[in-house]
């Protein structure tokens, strides 16, 4: 699968470094590419030629980012990784489905921090990880291939009208890692009988 990185911090760092020895084709896309790094390629190159695309930057890069490659993003899986903490609105769903009507939008990758996609097991247990989007098979197939790719369990709580319960679950990850000196390196298991 052809997966577009936009952003190569600790997120999309750490997703596209583990998805490249799952086998899939990765390009980060920067606005610098290093001349001698392969997998590094300007922004609008990465979507160009990408099924999927992740953005893993910060939220205050979104509103430029979509400006400027909108009419590239159709058509593709489009997944939010981006975090506004201190916005009205924590996710940058509304701008990717305003602006990429045909795409298929999913908020993934948000609620936990970059150290449990580096090590998401804890023990003999994997960590889960909650995500949302469009109810369509083989898109939800796809995310949920990179989820697993990651280590994690994925766990869908609905379509994009649970932005807001992933992005709770994001704050409560939040509460315990850092307001409750829990650690980074928190996660959550979903238990049933």
């Amino acid at each position: 699968m052809r997966i577009a990185v936009i952003g190569k911090g600790k997120i999309g760092g750490t997703l596209g470094s583990k998805w490249l020895a799952a086998g899939h084709d990765v390009v980060f896309g920067v606005r610098t590419p290093a001349p001698s790094a392969p997998s590094q390629a300007p922004v609008a190159d990465a979507i160009k030629q990408a099924e999927v695309v992740l953005f893993a930057v910060p939220a205050s890069a979104m509103a430029s980012i979509l400006d400027a490659h909108s009419a590239d993003l159709g058509g593709k899986i489009l997944i939010d990784a981006t975090n506004n903490m201190p916005g009205p609105t924590m996710s940058s769903v509304r701008g990717l489905t305003a602006q990429a009507p045909s795409s298929k939008v999913f908020r993934a990758f948000n609620s936990l921090g970059w150290e449990n996609f580096a090590n998401p097991t804890f023990g003999k247990d994997r960590a889960d990880l909650f995500y949302c989007g469009p109810g369509d098979a083989d898109a939800s197939r796809i995310v949920e291939e990179l989820v697993e790719a990651v280590g994690l369990r994925p766990m869908r709580v609905g379509g994009l009208d649970k932005v807001e319960l992933v992005d709770s679950v994001t704050r409560l990850w939040f509460a315990l890692a850092t307001g409750m000196n829990m650690g980074r390196h928190t996660a959550f298991k979903v238990l049933s009988g």
